[in-house]
C-alpha cells in the first residue's frame, strides 16, 4: 500500500503538484479578468442584488434559490482548508503566502463566474425532475470547434472529457469531500474531547445519510441554515482573537504586504520563505481553498432557479469573495496577530516531518539561513546516517534534529508500551539518510517545535478574550465546516453518476458514499487522498481547456444578459445614469 501510495505522489506530482498546473489555473483566471474587463468588480454589486432575490421571477426553472445555491457551494469550499489550510501555507511560506491567496481568490472570482455560468446555460433536466449541470453538460451540448477541425469532431473530443471530468468527479467526491473530512473531524473530536474515532464516525454518517437521501432540495434547507451558522460561530472566535491583539493588527498586515516580492527572513523559530516558496505555498491553498477552475461548485450553481445564465454566474463571483478573501484573511489575522506563527510549541513528532542532520547548528543568523535555503531546496546540508544513541529518553550524539520547518528543542524519546503510557527510551534507532527507521519499536518523539495547520490555528484561539477555550472553537468550528463539505460533495458525486449511469445510479453511490464515511473515520485512507490529487487535476484540465475554448461565447453570452436585463428592468439602468450624473 506504501508503494502505490509513493506512486500515486509522484504521478500528482507531474500533475496536479507541479507549477505548470498552478500556472495554467492562474492564466485562465488572469485572461478572463482582462478579456471580460475585471467582472468581479463591476459585477459584485449587482451579485448581492441577485442573491438577495430582487431579480427573481416566479417562472424560473431551478431545483434551489440563488441563495440556497450559493450558500450549497459555500458548504463544498469552506472545509478545513479554511482553518487549517491557512496556518499550512503561512507556516511554509510566511505572512507573504497570506497575499498570494487572497490575490488568486481575486482571479479566482472570475474563473468561478465563467465556469458557473456555462455550466448552468447547458443543463439539462433528469428523469427524476431534477435539474443536473456542472462542467460534464456544457462539454457535452455545447459547439466546440478544436483545431480547426469540424464541429462534430469537437464534440466527440469534449463529450470524452466530459467522461472524463463526471468520472473524476466521483473519485474526488470521496477522495476530496468524504474521507479526509471526517477523518478530521473524528481527530478533531477525540483530542479535544476523548470521544472514539469509530463513535464519531457512526453518529455523523447517520446524519449525513439522514440529510444526502432527501436530495438537492433537503440539503440546500441544511447548507442555507448550516453556512452562515458556522461562518458566524468562527468570526466570532477569530475577531476576539484579533481584538484582543489589536495592536498587533497593523504590523502583521505590514508583514503580509512587505514581503510579497522579498520571502519572509528568519524570525523566531520560522527559518525564513523566499519569494518562490511564498508565492507557491500561496496559490496552491488559495487554489485548494476557493477551488475556482476545479468545476465543482458549478454543479451546485446548475441546480438554482434562474430564466438564463449569467445571473447565477455572478453570484459565483461571491464564492471566493466569502471563502478566501474575507474567512481566509481573517483566520490569517489570527494566527500574525496572535504571535503563534513563529514560537515553538510542546508537541509529539510526526516521524515524517523529522529530519536529522549532520551536524550541529547554532540558533544564529547565519545558520538559520542555511537551515531555511535547505528547507527551500535551494541547496542541501549534509543528513545524518547512522545510529541514533539514547539514554533515558535523551539523545547523546552530537546532532541537529528538525521537526516542523524548525529546530527542534527539548527533545525526549519515549517508548510506547501495549497499555499506552511511555517510558524514556534507552537504546539505538536507526537513521537512513536524516530520517528514522525505528521498525518494530514503538517509538515516541516529543519536544518543542513549530506547529502548522489546525494545531496552529487552535493555539491563535487560545490568545483571545476565551483564553483557552477558544480552542473548543476550532473543534466545532473543523466539524461544522468538514461535515458542510462532505454533504455538499456527496451531490456533486450525485450528479456526476447521473451524468454517466442516469437516475438509477444515485442510490447506489449514496450508500457507498455514507458507508465509506464512516469507515473512514478510523481506517487509513492516505491513498485516496493522495489519489484525490491526481482527480481534482483531472477535473481541472477538461474545465480549463473547455472555457479557454467558449471564452467567445461567454462574452456574447454576457453581452446578451445585459441587452435583455436593460429591456426587462429599464428603471435599474435610469438609476445608474442619474448617479453618473450626479
Amino acid at each position: 500500500m506504501e508503494t502505490l501510495n509513493e506512486i500515486l505522489g509522484t504521478i500528482d506530482g507531474y500533475i496536479g503538484g507541479s507549477n505548470w498546473f498552478v500556472f495554467a489555473l492562474l492564466g485562465t483566471g488572469l485572461f478572463f479578468t482582462l478579456f471580460l474587463k475585471f467582472p468581479q468588480l463591476r459585477y459584485f454589486k449587482h451579485a448581492l442584488k441577485i442573491v438577495s432575490g430582487k431579480y427573481d421571477k416566479a417562472d424560473d426553472e431551478g431545483d434551489t434559490s440563488h441563495f440556497q445555491a450559493l450558500a450549497t457551494a459555500l458548504s463544498g469550499t469552506v472545509g478545513t482548508g479554511n482553518i487549517a489550510g491557512v496556518a499550512y501555507a503561512i507556516y511554509l511560506g510566511g505572512p507573504a503566502a497570506l497575499f498570494w491567496m487572497i490575490f488568486t481568490a481575486f482571479l479566482g472570482m472570475t474563473t468561478k463566474f465563467v465556469e458557473v455560468t456555462l455550466s448552468h446555460k447547458y443543463r439539462e433536466k433528469t428523469d427524476d425532475g431534477t435539474m443536473a449541470g456542472g462542467p460534464m453538460y456544457y462539454m457535452k451540448n455545447a459547439e466546440f470547434k478544436i483545431f480547426g477541425k469540424n464541429k462534430a469532431m469537437g464534440k466527440k473530443i469534449m463529450a470524452g472529457m466530459a467522461a472524463v471530468f463526471a468520472f473524476a468527479t466521483v473519485l474526488s467526491s470521496f477522495g476530496t469531500g468524504s474521507l479526509p473530512q471526517i477523518k478530521s473531524i473524528a481527530d478533531s473530536v477525540h483530542a479535544t474531547f476523548g470521544i472514539e474515532h469509530m463513535h464519531t464516525g457512526a453518529v455523523l454518517a447517520v446524519l449525513l445519510g439522514f440529510v444526502i437521501i432527501g436530495g438537492i432540495q433537503r440539503i440546500a434547507k441544511i447548507t442555507e441554515k448550516l453556512v452562515p451558522g458556522m461562518a458566524l460561530i468562527y468570526l466570532i472566535g477569530a475577531l476576539s482573537v484579533i481584538f484582543y491583539n489589536i495592536d498587533n493588527v497593523i504590523p502583521s498586515l505590514v508583514d503580509v504586504f512587505a514581503h510579497v516580492f522579498t520571502g519572509t527572513a528568519a524570525v523566531g523559530g520560522f527559518l525564513g520563505a523566499g519569494f518562490a516558496y511564498a508565492f507557491n505555498r500561496g496559490v496552491n491553498r488559495g487554489l485548494f481553498s476557493n477551488e475556482a477552475g476545479q468545476g465543482s461548485a458549478p454543479i451546485a450553481h446548475a441546480s438554482a432557479k434562474a430564466h438564463e445564465p449569467v445571473s447565477e454566474g455572478m453570484v459565483a463571483i461571491l464564492e471566493p469573495f466569502i471563502d478566501t478573501i474575507v474567512i481566509c484573511t481573517i483566520t490569517g489575522l489570527t494566527i500574525l496577530s496572535s504571535g503563534v506563527w513563529n514560537e515553538k510549541f510542546e508537541n509529539t513528532f510526526q516521524f515524517s516531518e523529522v529530519s536529522i542532520m549532520a551536524q550541529q547548528y547554532e540558533d544564529s543568523q547565519e545558520d538559520r539561513l542555511k537551515l531555511g535555503d535547505h528547507l527551500s531546496e535551494k541547496h542541501e546540508e549534509p543528513m545524518f546516517s547512522g545510529l541514533l544513541n539514547v539514554q533515558d529518553g535523551n539523545i547523546t550524539n552530537t546532532l541537529t534534529i528538525l521537526h516542523a520547518r524548525s529546530i527542534a528543542e527539548d527533545i525526549t524519546v519515549y517508548l510506547e508500551q501495549e497499555d499506552g503510557s511511555q517510558v524514556p527510551y534507552t537504546g539505538k534507532v536507526i537513521v537512513e539518510d536524516g530520517t528514522l527507521k525505528p521498525g518494530e519499536q514503538a517509538i515516541v518523539m516529543q519536544g518543542k517545535s513549530l506547529l502548522h495547520s489546525s494545531p496552529l490555528t487552535a493555539e491563535a484561539f487560545k490568545r483571545s478574550f476565551f483564553g483557552d477555550y477558544g480552542q473548543y472553537i476550532i473543534s466545532i468550528g473543523l466539524l461544522l465546516f468538514a461535515f458542510s463539505t462532505a454533504i455538499s460533495w456527496s451531490y456533486y458525486g450525485d450528479r456526476a453518476i447521473t451524468y454517466l449511469f442516469g437516475a438509477k445510479g444515485i442510490l447506489p453511490f449514496r450508500i457507498v458514499y455514507v458507508v465509506a464515511f464512516f469507515f473512514a473515520s478510523f481506517a487509513d485512507t492516505t491513498v485516496i487522498w493522495t489519489l484525490s490529487g491526481i482527480t481534482i487535476a483531472l477535473m481541472t484540465i477538461p474545465n480549463l481547456i473547455g472555457i479557454l475554448l467558449l471564452h467567445k461565447e461567454m462574452k456574447e453570452t454576457v453581452d446578451n444578459y445585459w441587452s435583455d436585463f436593460e429591456q426587462e428592468w429599464p428603471e435599474e439602468k435610469k438609476r445608474k445614469l442619474s448617479k453618473e450624473k450626479a
